[in-house]
């Protein structure tokens, strides 16, 4: 049986995409300028899809379900956002991938794509021996905390405008984990955070971004798979 990757079009690989990946950390609010004004750009065909590698200063952001009574104490800044989702805690530490990707190319299917993301994390993860998941009823990436609990290591959280992609994923590499104690992360008060590094696993922002590159053709060959699925039902 074919994998994802192998059903590929080339013309729908991670080659033809533009990666754009940030060394020093981007004000949230620059971000999602930019990521509003690109999303524009693809709608009208004035440029490519884009794949964006970064980190932010400390920042809350609230999704349009965000309750205000989950914002516990909004010790950094608070910014509004237009992504699905509730609170969520972004800086340095964490890396955020942010995906501007046409999605009336790509099926149309916010859930797989929904999907696609959170497999792509979990096959990058492994490859640094963590062995993650996902959860029903609860979107995001979830893996064993060294407590033998479970906890969240990725957060999602996407937007599509004229069906193309803004926002996407978190994975925390080594962030602060006490600045998540300000809110009541994507509204999930009974589960905790995690990182790789509290896991014991000392990975660079270089290896996590190859790994994730590495592993993106099998990421939109997922959604090629459902949009071909879906054309012939």
């Amino acid at each position: 049986m074919a994998t994802a990757a192998q059903i590929l079009p080339q013309t729908l690989n991670a080659a033809s995409l533009e990666w754009q990946r940030e060394n020093e950390p981007v004000p949230y609010g620059r971000a999602l300028e930019a990521m509003e004004a690109r999303n524009t750009a693809i709608s009208a065909v004035e440029a490519c899809e884009q794949i964006w590698l970064l980190e932010h200063p400390p920042v809350y952001t609230a999704g349009t379900s965000a309750d205000k009574s989950e914002l516990v104490d909004p010790r950094f800044e608070v910014v509004e956002t237009g992504r699905g989702g509730r609170y969520t805690y972004h800086g340095p530490g964490q890396r955020v991938g942010y995906l501007m990707l046409d999605l009336g190319k790509r099926g149309k299917d916010v859930r797989c794509f929904v999907h696609a993301i959170e497999g792509w994390v979990i096959d990058t993860l492994s490859d640094f021996g963590v062995e993650a998941w996902r959860a029903e009823g609860r979107v995001g990436i979830w893996c064993e905390d060294i407590d033998g609990r479970e906890a969240k290591i990725g957060a999602i959280g996407v937007r599509v405008r004229r069906w193309v992609t803004m926002h996407g994923f978190s994975v925390n590499l080594d962030p602060d984990l006490t600045h998540f104690g300000g809110i009541v992360p994507c509204g999930i008060d009974e589960f905790g955070v995690t990182s790789l590094a509290r896991l014991g696993k000392n990975v660079s922002t270089d290896a996590w971004d190859e790994a994730l590159i590495t592993r993106a053709d099998g990421f939109l060959g997922a959604l090629e798979a459902a949009r071909q699925r879906t054309c012939r039902t």
